[in-house]
């Protein structure tokens, strides 16, 4: 059967009988999780495995934003809190080899936590840059200042995802360090030149443009489209997502109900995918506007498709893990950066 090109969220830790009726009518590709739909393992497999039985898609594809630091849905007492991303970049600073390593065990350990539940993608790695004077919102998840660095951080946060049997998806492309404002209650507008930014941000993504899934920055690059956010900017999709940086995935967007982006859900919708993104992303759980988002995007069909089964195929078992070991070693790491 058919899926329909978004990814939905829900309201909370079971499904009521609308949602059920929703998601059996409207065929989501895939499902997103956050902690108000987090309760405890059990409650989450069951969830996972009803959302993919209600598509009839044993392989549909559920996310999560499991990062560590200030964004993990999953937490105490039934999952650890993880390092966030700058831990590894001050390791990094002591001796690339450890923050690398640091770096692919955590989100192995991740990836462990999430494949038991039946969830099989997570939001991350990030390779956006901030800089002086950007706003909060990335702050320390970010794991440095300087593109190669953040690159290679990235890339091991994406093989310890991989061993473990769980997608990447690259974020928020084509760069969100330089925003000054929080893109989920305003629209940031950055007026760096597109010189500037290729040899920055767009840097950061160009060694990651392999990656299976990406997801969009709710951006104004004024260089480039002044009108635009890049999540409906054709221009920056064509021009430098899928040019510039060379990401040939699938790219999904940021969740269409920020209020970054403006119109009503509907007209949003459309213009994400207008605009050439592969997949709309809506997070909050609201009935009426997951409705709204259905009735606005496409059946997944020609290259959005096939992008999205390459990305699907792409996924491995996970290899075998000793997670005692891989904890030890891990936080032996982790305390260096204290005593450094």
């Amino acid at each position: 059967m058919s899926s329909r090109a978004f990814i939905t969220g829900v309201s909370e830790t079971e499904l009521s009988r609308a949602e059920r009726e929703f998601i059996r009518a409207e065929r989501p590709w895939g499902f997103i999780l956050f902690k108000r739909n987090i309760e405890n393992p059990d409650q989450v497999s069951n969830l996972v495995a009803e959302l993919r039985n209600l598509v009839g898609n044993a392989d549909a594809p559920v996310l999560i934003d499991q990062e560590g630091g200030r964004v993990q849905r999953l937490g105490p007492p039934h999952w650890p809190v993880y390092s966030p991303g700058a831990s590894f970049g001050a390791l990094y600073d002591i001796d690339p080899a450890l923050g690398l390593t640091a770096a692919r065990l955590s989100s192995r350990l991740i990836a462990a936590d999430l494949i038991a539940l039946g969830i099989t993608v997570d939001c991350l790695p990030l390779a956006d840059v901030p800089v002086e004077g950007s706003d909060a919102v990335i702050g320390n998840r970010a794991y440095g200042t300087e593109p190669g660095k953040v690159a290679a951080i990235a890339r091991a946060v994406t093989e310890g995802l991989e061993h473990g049997g769980v997608l990447p998806v690259l974020k928020h492309i084509p760069g969100h360090g330089r925003a000054t404002a929080d893109s989920h209650h305003r629209l940031p507008t950055v007026d760096t030149s597109r010189k500037e930014l290729e040899r920055t941000d767009f840097a950061a993504f160009q060694p990651l443009a392999d990656l299976p899934m990406a997801m969009t920055a709710h951006v104004v690059f004024s260089a480039l489209d002044p009108a635009h956010p890049a999540t409906t900017s054709a221009t920056i999709i064509r021009q430098v997502i899928r040019g510039v940086i060379g990401f040939q995935g699938l790219l999904m967007s940021d969740d269409v109900s920020m209020n970054a982006l403006a119109g009503t859900i509907a007209e949003r919708t459309r213009a994400i995918v207008n605009a050439g993104c592969d997949m709309v992303l809506h997070c909050n759980g609201k009935l009426e506007e997951m409705r709204d988002v259905a009735r606005e995007t496409p059946e997944l069909a020609g290259e959005p498709l096939q992008r999205a089964k390459r990305a699907l195929a792409s996924r491995k078992g996970p290899l075998p893990l000793d997670r005692r070991a891989v904890q030890a070693e891990l936080d032996a790491l982790v305390d260096r950066v204290g005593t450094a």
